[in-house]
């Protein structure tokens, strides 16, 4: 019973989400990776882009999660350069609004994602999404 109302609050939320400008700024993240696609050299940083993206629009009830079997130091030189080219401002815009969502009591809900985005920002390489086993996504 707990479960069956917790999952549809967070389609709500979803929905709510996708509505209030998810699919604007997962529009954003998809038009940004395109010109990434075009050279060899930004193709990881255009997956990433899809990726949060994708999460942009249904980010309620996925969980971030650090990858365990991490090799190399690749993922640490391609989140350096994410950081420097693109995590900065993605982070200060996902700060800005959920700063913003967090003064209200209804805003909460979605400023606590836009914080989990904000982590996400700076470095997303190396990170899973983890989807639940029911539902859209």
């Amino acid at each position: 019973m707990v479960y069956e109302r917790n999952k549809k609050m967070k389609f709500l939320g979803n929905l709510l989400w996708l509505i209030f400008g998810g699919a604007v700024t997962a529009f954003a993240y998809f038009a940004a990776s395109i010109p990434l696609f075009v050279s060899i050299i930004g193709i990881p940083f255009g997956v990433q882009s899809v990726k949060i993206g994708v999460l942009q629009l249904w980010p309620f009830g996925v969980e971030v999660k650090k990858i365990e079997y991490e090799q190399g130091c690749l993922y640490t030189v391609l989140n350096i350069i994410w950081f420097i080219y693109a995590g900065i401002p993605i982070f200060f815009t996902h700060l800005l609004f959920g700063a913003l969502l967090a003064i209200t009591i209804i805003g909460l809900p979605f400023a606590k994602q836009h914080f989990k985005l904000a982590g996400l920002a700076l470095s997303p390489f190396g990170k899973v999404f983890v989807y639940p086993k029911s539902g859209i996504l």
